[in-house]
């Protein structure tokens, strides 16, 4: 593989970049999947609200996208990326391993991590009874007791989407610092419960949840707990590239444009790595996306490097001809 330039290194392969690399294999091209094998579903036992894969395990639909996109031509290897440089005209992909792939375009599709409060309980139930998505989790946990621990401002928003599955919603406050008396009445007015002391613990036996165990030494019983951590996206190696981001609510994320594309013509990204917010659906779609943007791309240069190289053969003919028909100084 190292003397080979491919046409597309996807670095991910989760939905996003499996979606990417389908739709690539089916134009033809040359395509490596770089993926180091921990998506970030991989803690939850099914998937919900992905048309035609309801109750599937993600599992499942990863093994089922990768035999899909086996059978166009797209090959697989097992590891991270650590750096991402341009090596004019291609990209030079470095793994952890010191292996280096070269390529025309790179589409990353890494994800990110969830970094959860540093709560006893917590983080061994992510996925399983301590869920992030209501659209996601909501319905198998409707009308039970349910907790709501805000660790910044969209813990207000996420409280106000639970609401819709439970009655009995207890958004606890501490991680915000207070929040505003507007605030306040906007979410007592839907019978949310406000708990303004930190939760130091999670009770329960095995994924199971009892209670919260709060500062004050409080237990209020819950049956599952709605939260948000730092979101940490995979996309340290494309620092050398100096990338634009965008800020938003829910931190810094590499800027993309409709289509995907970064600010350097020769990378992409879809998914969670620019998208925290996408669920399983929405990455299918921009992976999707991304990929025809990419094949559309590499058309274009197909295209503009035979009209250079078929230029570059005329030249000198119509040169010659020039002469033939202008040089007085030679012989008849």
């Amino acid at each position: 593989m190292e003397d080979r330039i491919w046409d597309v290194i996807i670095v991910g392969g989760g939905v996003a970049g499996l979606s990417a690399a389908l739709m690539l294999g089916r134009a033809r091209r040359q395509v490596l999947v770089v993926d180091g094998g921990s998506p970030r579903n991989r803690f939850a036992s099914h998937m919900h609200g992905v048309l035609g894969n309801e109750g599937v395990e993600p599992a499942v639909l990863l093994e089922r996208g990768r035999n899909e996109a086996a059978s166009y031509g797209v090959e697989f290897e097992r590891g991270t990326v650590s750096l991402v440089e341009q090596a004019e005209p291609f990209l030079q992909v470095a793994l952890a391993d010191r292996a280096v792939r070269t390529a025309r375009s790179l589409i990353v599709a890494t994800g990110l991590t969830d970094e959860l409060a540093d709560i006893p309980g917590l983080r061994e139930r992510w996925g399983r009874t301590v869920l992030h998505c209501p659209y996601c989790h909501g319905w198998e946990v409707r009308d039970q007791r349910l907790g709501v621990i805000a660790t910044s401002p969209m813990g207000l928003h996420q409280a106000e989407l639970v609401r819709q599955w439970s009655s009995r919603v207890t958004l606890f406050t501490a991680g915000l610092g207070g929040i505003s008396g507007t605030a306040k009445r906007r979410l007592r007015a839907r019978g949310i419960d406000l708990v303004d002391t930190a939760v130091t613990e999670v009770l329960g036996e095995g994924a199971q949840i009892k209670a919260v165990r709060t500062e004050n030494g409080r237990e209020i019983e819950l049956d599952a707990i709605f939260t948000g951590g730092a979101l940490r996206p995979h996309d340290n190696f494309l620092a050398p590239l100096r990338l634009a981001r965008a800020e938003g609510p829910m931190g810094a994320f590499v800027q993309v444009d409709a289509m995907g594309k970064t600010g350097n013509d020769r990378v992409w990204a879809a998914g969670n790595v620019v998208n925290p917010a996408a669920n399983i659906a929405m990455a299918i779609g921009a992976g999707a996306a991304v990929g025809a943007g990419v094949n559309a791309a590499l058309v274009a240069e197909d295209f503009d490097a035979a009209v250079a190289a078929t230029s570059a053969v005329q030249l000198p003919q119509v040169s010659a001809r020039f002469d033939v028909r202008t040089d007085h100084s030679r012989p008849a």
